[in-house]
C-alpha cells in the first residue's frame, strides 16, 4: 500500500516546527528517522494532512553530560548513541539496550527521540528510559514542560506528548555509585521484536543490601512495566539467588501479557520470569557497596 495524500514541510528550526504543530494540531505528524512512521503511513494506520520533517534539526542532535545527567537531543541518531563513549561509560544499561535495537542500518537512521515518543512497550529505549528514570522535555509554542518516564508512557503506542508538542530532550540521571545494571531480551532472531525482556538496576547500601532496586519488564503490558512489588520485595535484602528468584516470580505474577501468534500469555509470563531472574542475577553480580570513605568526604 501507499500513504494517503499529505502535505510535506521540512522544518529548518525547532520554532518553525512548533509553529506548524500549533497550526495543524491533530492533522500533523512529525517525521524524524521515519523507521516507525513510514510503515504506518504505508499501511494507512496514520493519515496526517501535514508531515513535518524535523530530521535535519541539528539543534536537537547531541549527547552531553550536565551535572551528572546524560542529555540526549531528540533527533540524535540511535547509532550515535550506540557509539557514544560517554553513554557507555556512565550508562552501560542504555548502551547494552540500544545494541538490541533492530539492525545497524536502522539505527543509522532512526532517532532516539522517535523511538521514545513512539512509546512501544516492545522497544528497547522506552524500557531503558523507564528503569533509568529518565525525564523527557517537550515543548509547544506556549512553553516547555518536563515529564517523568512514569507519566510519559500512557498506553500502547501513546505518550503524554500533546498534539501541539514536540519532544526536545531525554535526560537520564546517573545511577547510584556501584549500582549493578543489566538489560536482557529474547527474540526469535536478533533484530526482531522482542518476545520478552527485562532491565534492572540494583544499588547496594554500605552493608551490601539492596537499596532502591528498579525493575522494568518489556512487552509485559501496554507500557514499559515497572515491577513495583518485586522492587519492594528486595528492599533491604541481600541479593542472594533465593531472594532474586522470589523477586522475578513476583514481577511475572503482576503481568497479564497478550497472546499472539508468537506465544500465549502463559508462555510470555514464564519468559518474563526467566529473563527477569537473569537480569537480576547479572546486575547483582556487578553491584558493589558504595565507597563509604569517599562518600563521607
Amino acid at each position: 500500500m501507499k500513504p494517503a495524500p499529505f502535505d510535506y514541510v521540512r522544518a529548518t528550526h525547532p520554532d518553525q516546527a512548533l509553529e506548524l504543530l500549533a497550526t495543524a494540531g491533530d492533522e500533523s505528524k512529525l517525521l524524524a528517522g521515519g523507521q516507525s512512521l513510514i510503515p504506518m503511513l504505508n499501511f494507512r494506520l496514520a493519515r496526517p494532512a501535514v508531515l513535518i520533517d524535523i530530521g535535519r534539526l541539528g539543534e536537537l542532535s547531541y549527547i552531553n553530560r550536565q551535572d551528572g545527567t546524560l542529555r540526549i537531543g531528540a533527533t540524535t541518531r540511535q547509532a550515535q548513541l550506540e557509539r557514544s563513549k560517554l553513554a557507555s561509560a556512565g550508562w552501560p544499561l542504555l548502551a547494552r539496550a540500544i545494541g538490541w535495537l533492530a539492525h545497524p542500518q536502522i539505527r543509522s537512521v532512526g532517532t532516539v527521540g522517535g523511538s521514545v515518543a513512539h512509546a512501544d512497550p516492545a522497544a528497547e529505549l522506552p524500557v531503558a528510559c523507564s528503569v533509568l528514570e529518565a525525564r523527557m522535555t517537550v515543548a509547544s509554542r506556549s512553553g516547555k514542560r518536563e515529564i517523568s518516564a512514569d507519566d510519559f508512557f500512557v498506553t500502547h503506542l501513546t505518550s503524554a506528548i500533546e498534539a501541539d508538542e514536540m519532544l526536545l530532550e531525554i535526560a537520564i540521571p546517573a545511577a547510584p555509585d556501584g549500582a549493578g545494571q543489566s538489560f536482557v531480551e529474547y527474540s526469535r532472531r536478533h533484530g526482531d521484536f522482542a518476545l520478552g525482556g527485562a532491565a534492572v538496576v540494583i544499588p547496594l547500601d554500605a552493608q551490601g543490601r539492596c537499596a532502591g532496586v528498579r525493575i522494568t519488564l518489556m512487552t509485559a503490558a501496554p507500557v514499559p512495566w515497572r515491577a513495583r512489588t518485586a522492587e519492594k520485595l528486595l528492599e533491604g535484602e541481600l541479593p542472594g539467588a533465593q531472594q532474586l528468584a522470589a523477586a522475578a516470580k513476583a514481577a511475572a505474577s503482576e503481568i497479564s501479557p497478550t497472546s499472539d501468534i508468537h506465544g500465549g500469555s502463559s508462555y510470555r509470563k514464564a519468559l518474563a520470569q526467566t529473563l527477569c531472574f537473569q537480569a537480576l542475577t547479572e546486575a547483582a553480580a556487578m553491584a558493589t557497596p558504595p565507597d563509604v570513605t569517599r562518600v563521607g568526604k
